[in-house]
């Protein structure tokens, strides 16, 4: 049992200009998104997920690290990174859930990209052109505010009622005029509010 993956999507957006002022080192934002078949759409109520989890994640996880590396170069010049899932309308949420959220996809990502922080995400359930926003978040440091971005783009045909998009972010630099400072120096001035 392998997916039937219909297309990948790239996107790539460079930011060269932020605030009507030039970035000293332009913003790279990445997408690659499969569009695939859902193997449970169709199937009514499944209790037990993980048959298809373990055959499509490792495979859905490898093909899309491989491509994002494609386009950033190398897994050391991505800095911010995070991951997305949509079901289509036939589809649970816990679908596009179950395929992002498992080692069995996430590694692969995360050992490329040498990444010490979780992988930050979004899952949720949409019609053709439901917007892809993918959270970013540094590789290394979840508190370098810098790094908090966002990658949308939209396909124009995914996902169909029956279908699932999955989808990895990456970015190359942070928000070119980062001045809001990190969660370090919050923490000094009001305490840590888990405390």
């Amino acid at each position: 049992m392998k997916p039937t993956i219909r297309k990948i999507v790239t996107y790539v957006e460079n930011t060269l200009i932020e605030g009507g002022k030039a970035a000293p080192r332009p913003l790279r934002l990445i997408g690659v998104a499969a569009v695939l078949d859902n193997p449970w759409a169709g199937r009514g109520f499944t209790e037990d997920l993980s048959p298809e989890i373990r055959a499509y994640a490792p495979v859905l996880g490898e093909m899309l690290t491989r491509e994002i590396l494609a386009v950033a170069g190398s897994g050391e010049a991505i800095e911010g990174y995070g991951k997305a899932a949509i079901c289509g309308t036939s589809g649970e949420i816990e679908h596009a859930s179950a395929l992002i959220h498992t080692l069995h996809f996430g590694n692969h990502y995360r050992r490329a990209v040498g990444a010490k922080t979780y992988l930050a995400f979004t899952n949720l359930r949409g019609g053709p052109n439901t917007p892809i926003m993918i959270p970013l978040m540094d590789k290394n440091d979840e508190g370098r505010r810098s790094h908090y971005l966002t990658v949308h783009f939209q396909i124009g045909d995914a996902p169909a009622p029956d279908e699932l998009v999955v989808a990895l972010g990456a970015s190359i630099g942070g928000r070119p005029h980062h001045r809001i400072g990190d969660r370090y120096q919050d923490l000094k001035e009001v305490g840590d509010l888990h405390g």
